[in-house]
């Protein structure tokens, strides 16, 4: 992590911060990487910033394409249905045809490589929910340093809800895998939950000093918390922390958050001859840390159960709402974390619904009587029927 950055590089990442467009952003980053010491602690910070200014080198150059109609590659694809799902994985492993086989989209499938160019998106019926399933460009050795197209594709991961990493077991699958993950962590986006999450949120506005800390720290306090930000010149933020961070952590999450999105491991050609030699080279790989989904893209093999894998990968719930006045409950539930209460619930409905809460009735099959009326702090489960009352 770099620590002791010059005084002068910690005010010129503060104007960075505040720099409206992405051309402002670009010159203010570059001035900020002129200004930090080149040496080991800083070899993360400098690939960040590098990685930073060639995303917003391609976000000026998709608008202009799309103001003179050429309509270039696409960086994002705007979320629809209950959650957003990237295929990621080498190329040639068969993602174009995982996302034709699972959804109504149209691709182009080809034994060329690199045939996807953009991210391209399909929606996936499961049960009462839709899962939108997008096809990220293939990844390559050097992908998160901006080769071919992998700025978008490792976009379109840190944007997404759940990954699907794909890899062929017609070749070295361990190899494949090691790659994708390679580049992930270098984008600093991770498979598995890390220790300390840092999230940053950060005003903009408000006069004073106010920098409010929720959550735990290890080997430092909130006085140490409020020094760091105060030499950054931050002078208004909230930090969220999941875990326990450690300062490093804190001054990490203000250069880039380590984000963290849930993955399976899909293993296509399970029909071949040393897949499941393969599969079990693989499980040794992962040591259990990511669950293996062996598939045939060719035969349909276990395709029938990804709906299951991604809703357990996700770990959501599907929650129905019933108005008072209504008899039956709605057809088309909301989708929350599991472990959420009724006040989670009602906070994704409406803030009012929040803020005016009263009692809530709950229709469950794991209740010895339904509806019973419960508070706010009632943990929901997958299936339940919720009806609120405000006051």
């Amino acid at each position: 992590m770099p620590a002791n950055l010059p005084a002068e590089a910690k005010h010129k990442w503060e104007e960075a911060s505040q720099a409206r467009s992405p051309q402002e952003k670009i010159e203010k980053l570059r001035e900020f990487l002129s200004l930090v010491p080149k040496h080991k602690g800083t070899e993360n910070l400098r690939a960040q910033v590098k990685r930073k200014i060639a995303i917003l080198r391609r976000e000026i150059a998709e608008k202009k394409s799309k103001k003179v109609g050429k309509g270039g590659p696409r960086f994002f694809v705007e979320k629809e249905g209950d959650a957003q799902i990237v295929i990621l994985g080498p190329t040639n492993v068969g993602r174009s045809s995982l996302l034709s086989l699972l959804t109504n989209a149209k691709v182009e499938i080809s034994d060329y490589p690199y045939t996807t160019k953009e991210p391209t998106p399909g929606m996936f019926q499961y049960k009462d929910l839709q899962f939108q399933i997008v096809e990220a460009p293939a990844l390559m050795e050097g992908s998160a340093d901006g080769g071919a197209w992998g700025l978008q594709t490792l976009a379109a991961a840190r944007n997404a809800d759940g990954l699907l990493l794909m890899v062929d077991l017609s070749k070295d699958p361990v190899e494949q895998f090691s790659m994708t993950l390679r580049e992930l962590e270098k984008a600093r986006i991770f498979t598995r939950e890390p220790k300390a999450r840092v999230e940053i949120e950060r005003k903009h506005v408000g006069a004073g000093f106010r920098i409010v800390v929720l959550g735990s720290l290890v080997d430092c306090t909130p006085k140490d918390v409020e020094r760091l930000f105060k030499s950054y010149r931050i002078h208004d933020a909230t930090v969220k922390i999941r875990g326990k961070a450690a300062l490093d952590d804190v001054e990490d999450a203000i250069f880039e958050s380590t984000v963290y999105r849930p993955a399976i491991l899909i293993a296509n050609k399970a029909d071949h001859p040393n897949a499941e030699k393969r599969v079990e080279q693989l499980k040794d790989f992962v040591g259990g840390k990511l669950k293996i989904f062996p598939v045939s893209c060719k035969t349909m093999f276990g395709l029938e159960k990804i709906g299951s894998e991604i809703f357990e990968m996700l770990n959501i719930i599907r929650v129905y709402t019933k108005e008072p006045s209504k008899r039956l409950p709605s057809q088309k539930p909301f989708t929350i974390k599991r472990g959420s209460t009724i006040l989670d619930l009602a906070k994704r409905i409406h803030s009012d619904f929040y803020e005016h809460f009263s009692y809530a009735k709950v229709w469950s099959k794991r209740l010895r009587f339904s509806p019973q009326k419960v508070g706010g702090s009632f943990v929901l489960e997958d299936g339940d029927t919720v009806e609120i009352h405000v006051k």
